[in-house]
């Protein structure tokens, strides 16, 4: 079936997640989220494929290994298209809507040096100061981990230090579960976002691409 929007469920699914994180509701509850937010999602993406490239969703279930947080489940869903790694189009649901965005997500080392070195260069960070203050002008969020700090081996006063503290760099747009969120218009909200964040995306593809570094 083709994507018509996301039900109530799943926005219901993920506050009750929200509120009661466990195997216990997760399993009553599974139902709600392969039908109203899994076959939605895929449905989705899936029309989306033809001009962004197939996406990946995320599994619910949340790495707990190594966190101090053990809550078993994501409380959202995410997809991915992943055109170079790290770097692609990113879409989610959760409790409380919509969110949107394409950027550089990894923070490999030698992913960061070459976005450093490209921000720091005016023929290749001119046009990255370009793209970055279109998309806030058009009411985009710019986000992604940065430094505190300037970077090493950079001065304060450098005309990009904003973009030079990143260490990942995304557009982003969030949208609240208003009415639209039910029908087929999240499909044209999200090609509309994708589309504006394709500069940004391609850029990166350019200049950061894929780490490089051997898999340990």
């Amino acid at each position: 079936m083709g994507f018509t929007g996301f039900p109530d469920e799943a926005f219901i699914f993920y506050e009750g997640l929200e509120a009661d994180n466990s195997k216990t509701y997760f399993t009553r509850n599974k139902h709600l989220y392969e039908e109203a937010v899994r076959a939605p999602m895929l449905a989705l993406t899936d029309e989306l494929a033809a001009e962004f490239g197939s996406a990946q969703l995320f599994r619910p279930y949340r790495d707990v290994r190594f966190a101090k947080d053990k809550s078993p489940y994501k409380t959202h869903q995410g997809a991915f298209v992943d055109l170079m790694p790290g770097i692609g189009f990113y879409v989610e649901i959760s409790a409380s809507g919509l969110f949107m965005a394409g950027g550089f997500y990894t923070q490999a080392s030698d992913q960061i040096a070459r976005y450093r070195a490209a921000v720091d260069g005016d023929l290749t960070g001119k046009p990255l100061s370009a793209i970055t203050d279109a998309l806030v002008a058009a009411g985009y969020d710019l986000l992604g981990e940065r430094l505190k700090t300037k970077p090493r081996g950079f001065s304060e006063d450098h005309p990009r230090i904003e973009l030079l503290r990143h260490k990942s760099l995304y557009a982003g747009a969030r949208f609240e579960p208003e009415p639209w969120v039910h029908t087929a218009e999240v499909r044209t909200r999200v090609e509309h976002a994708w589309r504006a964040f394709g500069p940004l995306v391609e850029w990166l593809c350019t200049h950061v691409r894929g780490s490089e570094l051997p898999r340990r």
